[in-house]
Order: structure tokens, then sequence, then C-alpha cells
């Protein structure tokens, strides 16, 4: 029997702070009312918004040294959309997960489908993999694989990609993403444009097996496993082979994948302009590609990120309909608790940026008022929405306080009962 969170547990926890959240939320409703803002306009948009989990996030990660499991681990896919039940229950914001094959490939995908319309979770974008060699692979992707000077391995790419088309149609995806970690450890290995050529030669076949309503979203990776270069970089060379490929390809931004101090936000401002943002993987990071929580480090830029989405939303751009998708890993912390702190997170910065006086900052932007338009950012950044996003939940059926409501509930102890611990690593990742 699936385990889920029992409803009369929320309403119970619920009923502890449901006074409290009527309180702050009048008072922040009239703290807005005097910018003419309507709270209930925000809290409704609030409830709208909705971002992915990542199968994968659902277990414990690792580091290049070791892997310490967590208690009650998802074994499988079939676990693993249990546990983002549990983080869409409690959150109401996290109804769609994103799988990654052949780690989640299951032999029925009918039956997969059916179990999550149960759970009432939807699928978002496929992953695909060809980042690491398969138990009985014929052809190595160790010196690459769409890009590979191997042409059995690159068509052995090429047919994986194929296939998590066919997959995804069975599950109502219409979204592939692929990344890749192809490039060089040393000077003089590669071509550098050779490389490039056979890249896109792959990924034009893998376009012609494209459904006429799918996205195929391209993501880049400054660096790892590939030290010295690597075939997509950085969105330059994303936004040049999705324009190189045709209108169903975009960029996807992964806020780990740049280097350190890059703007990240203009890069998106980029996308977004030349009809070429396909979606994001949100984290953060201190060094690299870290998959922190979201928010956790540098909530601003997050932020500032969405600022330049509402903005796009505010001026109804032509193409714009980003993905938005978690990308994390775990290892000090509970992954359903990470996984619901960073939605809320990212859910917390939309709100702020829908709080942003626009018409005031595209006068101070004109005049050229600097600091103004600063502060009008940092007014909306520095108000506290978290009675918005409490309501936005209590209305939904959702915690007040998912964390500690899933905690209450005992979740993690009654899987592990079910979960034994195996010593094997479910996630698929390292």
């Amino acid at each position: 029997m699936t385990q889920r969170i029992d409803k009369a547990l929320i309403a119970e926890q619920n009923a502890k702070l449901e006074g409290y959240v009527k309180q702050d939320y009048e008072a922040l409703g009239n703290q807005l009312a005097r910018q003419g803002i309507n709270i209930d306009d925000i809290t409704a948009k609030a409830e709208l918004f909705q971002i992915a989990v990542p199968s994968w996030g659902t277990g414990t990660g690792g580091t290049r040294f070791a892997r310490f499991p967590g208690i009650g681990e998802p074994r499988n896919i079939w676990e693993k959309l249990e546990d983002s039940a549990v983080i869409n229950d409690l959150s109401q914001c996290t109804e769609r997960v994103s799988p990654h094959f052949p780690w989640d490939k299951v032999d029925d995908f009918t039956e997969l489908k059916g179990f999550s319309d149960e759970l009432s979770l939807k699928w978002d974008s496929i992953n695909s993999n060809t980042f690491q060699d398969q138990a009985g692979q014929e052809h190595s992707f160790k010196y690459g694989s769409l890009s590979n000077t191997s042409q059995e391995s690159r068509d052995l790419a090429i047919a994986h990609n194929l296939e998590c088309i066919e997959w995804g149609q069975a599950l109502g995806s219409k979204t592939l993403t692929v990344w890749v970690g192809d490039g060089s450890n040393h000077p003089g290995q590669q071509h550098f444009q050779h490389a490039f050529e056979r890249y896109l030669d792959s990924m034009k076949k893998i376009y012609a097996g494209l459904p006429k309503d799918w996205e195929l979203h391209i993501e880049h990776k400054m660096f790892e496993p590939a030290f010295y270069s690597t075939i997509i970089q950085d969105w330059g060379s994303n936004i040049l082979a999705a324009m190189e490929l045709g209108p169903q390809a975009k960029s996807l931004v992964d806020l780990g994948h740049h280097a350190p101090n890059v703007n990240i936000e203009m890069i998106v401002s980029r996308l977004i302009q030349f009809k070429k943002l396909g979606g994001f993987h949100f984290n953060d990071s201190k060094y690299g590609d870290d998959d922190l929580d979201s928010g956790s480090l540098h909530p601003y830029q997050q932020f500032l990120i969405f600022n330049e989405l509402v903005d796009a939303e505010y001026r109804n751009q032509e193409g714009f309909g980003p993905n938005y998708m978690l990308d994390q890993s775990h290892n000090v912390t509970d992954p359903i608790e990470s996984l619901m702190n960073s939605a809320a997170s990212v859910q917390r910065s939309y709100v702020a940026a829908l709080l942003v006086d626009r018409p005031a900052l595209t006068e101070y932007q004109t005049n050229n008022d600097a600091l103004m338009a600063s502060n009008t950012l940092k007014k909306a950044f520095t108000t506290d929405v978290s009675p918005i996003l409490a309501m936005a939940r209590l209305r939904k059926g959702g915690a007040i306080d998912p964390i500690a409501t899933y905690r209450a509930s005992g979740y993690r102890q009654a899987v592990a009962e079910k979960r034994p611990n195996s010593g094997g690593n479910g996630s698929g990742i390292v």
C-alpha cells in the first residue's frame, strides 16, 4: 500500500497555525494595499505556480569520495513517485516529476502512468543519460557520446534519446532535456570544431524524431567531467546549437553550471528576447555545480532571475513559457525536506517579483536613476511574503508548515521499515 500523509494530520497541524496566518495575511494585505497591490490577486498567482521535482533528487546524493545512504531511500521510480506525492501533498506546488532514463526505466510505462495518475502527479521533461556507460553497453561513452569520434557510440547515444522520446510520449511529457558530459581534459586532445560538428549532426537526428508539439531543451555546463573543454560549455554554445536545430530547440539554464560571478539574470533576458528560453534547473552553489538547496546562498540572485521572468510575463513576451524544475543533491539532509524547502524558496522569489512596481522601475530606468531603480527591486525583495505562501498552501489543501507537518507524520521512519538499505543507490546519481 502506498504510504501517504494523512489529510487529517495536515488539517490538525494547520488548525494550530491558521489563526496566526490569517492575522499575518491581513497585516501584509494592508501593507500591500497602500502600494496599490491586491494581496488576493498575488495569492491567486502563487496558487498557480508549479515547479517540478527531479526523480533523482528524492534520493541521497554523494561526492567524488563517498556516498552516505539515507534511511528509507527510494529504490526505484515507484518509490520516488511516492516521495514526490508527499512533497506535493504538503507544498502544493510540485505536481510534476522529471524522470531520468535509463535510471527510471520500467517494463510497462502504461502501468507507470497509471500509478502517477493515482498519485495526482504529472510528468515533466524527460532526461536522457549518455554521460555514463550502462551494464553490458557495447560501445562506450568514455570519450563522449553525441560527439564521440566513434560513429557506433554516437548512434547508440542517438538511439537512446529517441527511445526517451517514446517513453515520454507514453507518460504524457512534451519535453526532452539533453545534457552531455562530452569534451576533453587535455589541450590538443580534441579538435573543437569537428567535435561540435559531430554533436550538431547527432542532435539533428534527435530533433528529427521530435513530435511536433514537443520541445528539445539543451543543457549547458561549464565543466565536469570534461575539465579542459566542454562541447556545450555556456549559454553561447547552447543558443547557437538551439538556433541551428530549429524553433523546437531551446536552452535550459541550470544555476550551478556557470562560471563564478556570471550575470545569470542577463543570460535569462537574452534567451527570452530570442525566444530560446526552455527552462530552469533551480539550485544554488558556492564553488561550482554544488547542487545545493535553492536560495540557500544566493536568494537575491534567484529573485533577480525571477524579476526577468515576471517582466516577460508582465509584457506578454512572445514565445515565453519556460519549465521550472529543481535539480539538487542532498547529502546531509532529508531529501523530501530539502525539496519542499527549495520549492518554497523558488515560489517565494516568484511572488516577490510580482510585487515589483514595474511602471516606476521603467521610469527610473528611462531617467537613468540607478539608485531608485535598484531600491525598487530591493523593496519587493525585502517584503516578507511568507503569509502569501502559507495562505496559498492552506487554500489548496497543503500544509501551512510543510516540514513540521512532515516530521509529525513520521513518514521517513515508516518508509524506512519498507525500504531496507541495500547499500545501493536507487536515485541513479553517484
